[in-house]
């Protein structure tokens, strides 16, 4: 027997739950019925996946399916409500996907200016990290992606959107975002930094040596975000991210450091492109995302 995606579903409801009563009304089924469905899945494994009948606490095995289910459900439900938006929209139906970063930039301005002239397509929209930018497209989730890419994809055209420069962002009352001359690394190097994703994209090795004695690191753009704006905290990130909160955030750059992170525009190839979804590319490719973001470098002195 292979673990189905209702076995995972039942044993995460039991672990959030701590019960097979509250999971069973959830579930509409009965407890005994999903007390056999754990035992099928442990089955399957051949390990406890709860220390107890309980249902109280987990083994290490079961935080670890847990982690991973919760992850799977997430996308499998995602995609049952496009395939259920698709069915009710005859008229078609754009599915993009974007990195945070460039999300708040790019998703207020192009669908409310597509909407205008094409009211009857849907549009849905999510941010997710580079890597799952890629990975959905691949799987065919979405039809448009907007990420930083490294190197050519199968199958999927390939178009640079825009490129920012790096620099360092802090909040607006931050002793390096007040001084008036350009930060350099030894300056960096003195206060308290939080790593992020595209940290590793830097190749200069001044900047590397600043990061290896980082142990803070935040992976998620709000978690960042937020370190940043209490004041005490610094990062290095693209200067479109400023865009997030221009009011608190800084943006200033960085004495030595050149690099620029590069965003592509990613849709997959085919024989025949909608005409709704060639418009919404097309709307993408010609808006000049340079300007909309340029307002923000160098700008964030207070």
């Amino acid at each position: 027997m292979s673990i189905k995606i209702e076995m995972l579903r039942s044993f995460a409801i039991v672990a959030q739950t701590g019960s097979l009563a509250e999971a069973a009304t959830q579930l509409a089924r009965t407890p005994s019925a999903i007390s056999m469905t754990l035992k099928q899945l442990e089955d399957q494994l051949g390990q406890r996946l709860f220390e107890s009948d309980r249902k109280n606490r987990l083994t290490a095995l079961g935080e670890y399916v847990l982690e991973q289910a919760q992850a799977e459900l997430r996308q499998f439900d995602n995609t049952i409500r496009a395939i259920e938006t698709f069915a009710r929209t005859p008229k078609g139906l754009i599915r993009i996907a974007a990195v945070p970063s460039v999300a708040g930039l790019v998703f207020p301005k192009a669908v409310s200016q597509f909407a205008k002239t094409n009211p009857s397509i849907s549009i849905e929209l999510r941010d997710m990290d580079s890597t799952g930018v890629l990975n959905a497209l691949s799987r065919g989730l979405v039809d448009i992606g907007i990420a930083t890419s490294t190197g050519q994809l199968q199958d999927v055209h390939q178009q640079v959107l825009f490129s920012d420069a790096f620099g360092l962002v802090s909040a607006r009352d931050h002793p390096l975002a007040r001084r008036q001359e350009a930060p350099n690394f030894a300056e960096i190097s003195k206060h308290q930094f939080v790593l992020n994703e595209l940290c590793a994209s830097i190749t200069s090795p001044a900047f590397q040596e600043v990061l290896s004695g980082t142990r803070i690191s935040a992976q998620n753009t709000l978690s960042l975000i937020s370190m940043v704006r209490a004041g005490n905290w610094i990062t290095v990130l693209p200067s479109s991210v400023v865009h997030i909160d221009p009011r608190q955030l800084s943006f200033r750059k960085i004495e030595g450091l050149q690099e620029k992170r590069r965003v592509d525009l990613l849709y997959r190839k085919a024989k025949q492109t909608p005409d709704y979804l060639a418009a919404f590319i097309d709307l993408l490719v010609k808006t000049d995302w340079d300007g909309q973001h340029g307002q923000f470098e160098g700008g964030g002195k207070a």
